[in-house]
């Protein structure tokens, strides 16, 4: 059934999901046929390997500055130049077999690929915001289908950019994609709406450093950052380990798709169930256990007495496009709900804060990731190498299974609505009358606050204290209650 949502949600959704879909293809276009063309400029795979790497690392640095200033910035102007930044340099990377030489071509490959970084990061940043703007109750669920564009993006960049490579060289990929992008771009300008700057966030004075400081985020970042790795792990080392199994280029293109795709179809599942019944950090625990068995079996890990299988690699893979699903969806409705509860503004430019703080922790777990695979794989094999990722997606969820038992303990005092009525019939429990508890002859106390009120336990005076105290307890009494209208303003 499909949510109901205002016309000017849908166009948000439609259109932010077309240009993740589309910033996707571009971002991943390289992979198939970029290291050849480097190689026959004279470049190392060292060299290129940097190339692809740098990009995570300036997403990395530059994201928390958007998201700290996507309220002056506005998030449509920051959604829209990061659109354009990202097709053109799309465009300008597909011209680079056009440049002589080793150096001005892995020179020119370094700028494109940092100024891409830079419109990738403000793409991501405002795209985030605006959803968490725009959906303020379906947060998890849009959320989790912008995800399915941007993975399903991920998954056709490189097939798609084979096909036309193979048609016509190198350059047509690119500018195929990249001015398809740019069209987008101008569907931003007309459809994506406008927000207005919040009034009086300047003196919030809202930052990446106090988000960091609440434990609830923190944790957040971690998981994101655990499954980021996770995901790059595979990336540097999974197709040598399945190198002995000698598949056919259609067959190893489909193992490298299987845990985006799963995890493509089942983000908006995840995302509506986070919304409507579970406990994001429930679903990030489930996640990092589905992770850690995954990496089990994907290797299987040297512990497991199994021998390689390609079968037994297909079902942890799939076990991995769960775990991710679970993980990356919700982490960030859980850092915002969490940030606002702690005392953040709801507002965009904490939207942007977190936003923000995502991208560049997934950033930094994709640039973590590829590194340390690269060294275990050389120094310990890969089923020794897996064991990093299962001992950290374990010491992840210990982590988060602390946060889901400290939660469970009850909180002394019961939060009303402001709507709900505060006297009960003797049907249905305690009665008050003359502002005393029937059963206990105590005197309520009560709190108003930000439209709710708060009752304390009833302690009875005569019941818990000396009776030569109680006239004491009663003075006292009378000049609180003289001042419980100002109290309660």
């Amino acid at each position: 059934m499909l949510p109901k949502f205002s016309k000017r949600q849908w166009l948000t959704l439609i259109i932010i999901g077309l240009a993740d879909f589309f910033n996707a293809i571009c971002v991943s276009l390289q992979s198939p046929f970029f290291p050849k063309e480097a190689e026959a400029k004279g470049c190392s795979a060292t060299e290129y390997g940097l190339v692809f790497g740098i990009f995570e690392l300036v997403v990395f640095f530059i994201s928390p500055f958007y998201g700290r200033y996507i309220n002056k910035l506005g998030p449509k102007m920051l959604f829209n130049s990061g659109i354009f930044t990202s097709g053109t340099t799309a465009i300008l990377f597909g011209l680079l077999d056009q440049v002589p030489g080793h150096m001005p071509f892995i020179s020119l490959a370094f700028i494109i690929r940092i100024i891409e970084a830079l419109g990738n990061a403000a793409f991501l940043t405002a795209s985030f915001a605006i959803i968490a703007k725009e959906f303020p109750d379906n947060v998890a669920t849009t959320f989790a289908s912008l995800e399915t564009f941007f993975g399903l993006g991920l998954i056709v960049g490189p097939t798609l950019g084979g096909a036309l490579y193979a048609v016509d060289g190198y350059y047509l990929p690119f500018v195929t994609l990249g001015s398809a992008l740019f069209i987008v771009g101008i569907l931003t300008i007309i459809i994506l709406p406008h927000h207005s700057q919040d009034a009086g966030i300047a003196a919030e004075k809202a930052s990446i450093f106090r988000v960091l400081r609440i434990p609830g985020v923190l944790v957040c970042t971690l998981g994101i950052c655990a499954t980021s790795s996770s995901i790059g792990f595979l990336t540097a080392v999974l197709e040598p380990h399945v190198r002995q199994f000698d598949l056919g280029p259609v067959l190893l293109g489909l193992v490298f798709v299987i845990n985006g795709g799963i995890y493509a179809l089942t983000a908006p599942i995840w995302g509506w169930i986070v919304d409507k019944c579970l406990n994001p950090k429930i679903a990030s625990f489930i996640g990092c256990v589905l992770i850690a068995a995954a990496f089990c079996l994907i290797g299987p890990a040297s512990f497991i007495p199994l021998d390689e299988s390609l079968r037994v690699i297909i079902t942890g893979l799939i076990l991995h496009g769960f775990g991710i699903a679970a993980i990356l969806v919700a982490s960030f409705t859980d850092a915002l709900r969490t940030s606002i509860a702690r005392g953040l503004p709801d507002n965009i430019q904490t939207y942007g804060l977190i936003s923000g703080l995502w991208t560049s922790t997934f950033a930094l777990g994709a640039f973590i990731g590829p590194s340390v695979s690269g060294f275990l794989y050389d120094h310990v094999g890969f089923r020794n190498a897996v064991i990093f990722i299962i001992g950290v997606h374990t010491l992840v969820g210990l982590i988060l299974l602390t946060f889901i038992c400290s939660k469970s303990s009850k909180n002394s005092y019961k939060e009303l609505d402001a709507t709900e009525p505060l006297l009960k019939d003797n049907n249905g429990g305690t009665n008050y009358t003359n502002g005393q508890d029937e059963n206990t002859g105590s005197t309520p106390i009560k709190s108003h606050r930000n439209g709710h009120v708060l009752i304390s336990s009833s302690i009875g005076s005569e019941q818990q204290v000396p009776c030569a105290m109680n006239n004491l307890l009663r003075c006292n009494s009378f000049n609180s209650i003289s001042k419980q209208s100002q109290w309660s303003r």
